[in-house]
This record gives structure tokens, C-alpha cells and sequence, in this order.
């Protein structure tokens, strides 16, 4: 009978164990994906808008990196709402990495470092595209003129001319990698935050067998027969 009584004492902890652990889950997934509801589209819709430009202006580089941009940015969400550390470190150092590059798109524009706007660098030299806003910028008058008659060549050309431009492209592309930067640091400092509290959940649940796969009772999860079985001493 004692066997008995103990075997139902540790079935009794076992299960309030597993209850506050599904309550601890709930409670940091509700956490977690409420915090994600109110970050998430800033960033998804941030990331759609460059790429959206990118793709209008041939930019084939950077068209690239936004796709990826926006993959890690889902994986990261993903990772947040199904409470998956590793998916959130992945999305921590695809932000430092998004960082550099944005970096390295403004020094592109503004011709820092050897880098020259003027250059096929963003198009694979594939083609001699600009960005989109060199042509359709804020108070920009696009004028075409086309080639002379005697010049025949087998696509037809045609010279572009835009004036009344009240911010030079380079700049606006300034602008829009610097709000990338800033997100991507909001994201970076975010992310590292989920991470940390994520961990310190897991640690100070985990003396009730909370988010451990070998949870402290494990040792002495045996059958019933064995826990039951009677001992005979021969006297």
C-alpha cells in the first residue's frame, strides 16, 4: 500500500507539472505573438516597399537581398509565434548582415569609398538601369527625345531628360537605407530581447520538469507492476 500511495503522489506531480507548463506556454506564446501583431508589419511592409521600387529601377542586386530580406524576416516571425529560439538567433544575424549592406548602399550613392553611382555595380552590369527614383522623383519632369532620323539601329532609343527634380535619386536612396538601417537595429535589439526571455523562462521552469524533454520525473516513470509488486521475506 505504500508503493501504492507513492506511485499516486508522483502521478499527481506529474500531471500539475505538465498543467503549469501548458499554462507557461500559453502565457509566453500570448506574450510573444502579441508583441509580434504590433512589429510585424512595420517591417514586412518596409521590406515589400524597397522591393517593389528595386524591381521598377532593374536593380537586380538589391532585388536579391530584399527577397532574402524577406524570407529571414518570416522565418523570424515564424520562429517568435511558434516560440523557436534558433529561428529568432537566425533572423539576429540576418539583421546585423542587412545593417552592412544597407551601409553598403549608401556609400554606394553617395560615392564613398571608390563606389560610383554612375556604375552597373546594382544591375550585374547587365544593363545600364538607374534607380527608379532618377526618373520619377518628387517634382521630376521626365522629357524623351528621340534620336535623329539618319541614325538607324535596330531597337529604337530614345534620350531622356528630367528636370525640375526637388531631391536628387541618391538621396532618396539614403533615405530609404537609413529607415532600413533603424528598423533593422529595432529588429536586431527585439529579437536579442525575445531570445533572452525566452531563455530565462525556460530556466526558471525548469525545477517542475517545464520545457525539459527529460523532465525530472522521468526517473521514476516505471510500470505499475513494478512499483506494485509484492516482496516476500523468507523468514
Amino acid at each position: 500500500m505504500e508503493y501504492a500511495g507513492s506511485s499516486l503522489e508522483m502521478g499527481d506531480g506529474v500531471s500539475d507539472a505538465s498543467s503549469v507548463d501548458n499554462g507557461v506556454n500559453s502565457i509566453c506564446r500570448g506574450r510573444w505573438s502579441e508583441m509580434v501583431f504590433k512589429k510585424a508589419p512595420q517591417i514586412v511592409v518596409l521590406a515589400l516597399e524597397r522591393q517593389v521600387f528595386d524591381f521598377l529601377g532593374y536593380q537586380w542586386a538589391p532585388i536579391l537581398a530584399n527577397f532574402f530580406h524577406i524570407i529571414i524576416v518570416i522565418l523570424g516571425l515564424f520562429g517568435t509565434i511558434q516560440y523557436r529560439p534558433r529561428y529568432i538567433v537566425v533572423y539576429t544575424v540576418w539583421a546585423a548582415l542587412w545593417v552592412a549592406w544597407n551601409v553598403f548602399i549608401i556609400c554606394f550613392y553617395l560615392d564613398v569609398g571608390g563606389l560610383s553611382k554612375d556604375s552597373d555595380l546594382l544591375t550585374f552590369n547587365i544593363s545600364a538601369h538607374r534607380s527608379w527614383w532618377s526618373e520619377h522623383g518628387p517634382g521630376c519632369v521626365r522629357r524623351e527625345v528621340p534620336q535623329a532620323p539618319r541614325v538607324h539601329t535596330t531597337e529604337s532609343h530614345a534620350y531622356i531628360t528630367v528636370m525640375g527634380c526637388l531631391m536628387d535619386y541618391q538621396y532618396i536612396e539614403v533615405m530609404h537605407s537609413g529607415t532600413q538601417i533603424l528598423v533593422a537595429l529595432l529588429g536586431f535589439v527585439y529579437a536579442c530581447y525575445v531570445v533572452s526571455a525566452i531563455t530565462e523562462e525556460e530556466d526558471s521552469f525548469d525545477f517542475i520538469g517545464g520545457f525539459d524533454p527529460f523532465p525530472l520525473y522521468h526517473v521514476n516513470e516505471k510500470p505499475s507492476h513494478l512499483l506494485l509488486k509484492p516482496m516476500y521475506l523468507s523468514t
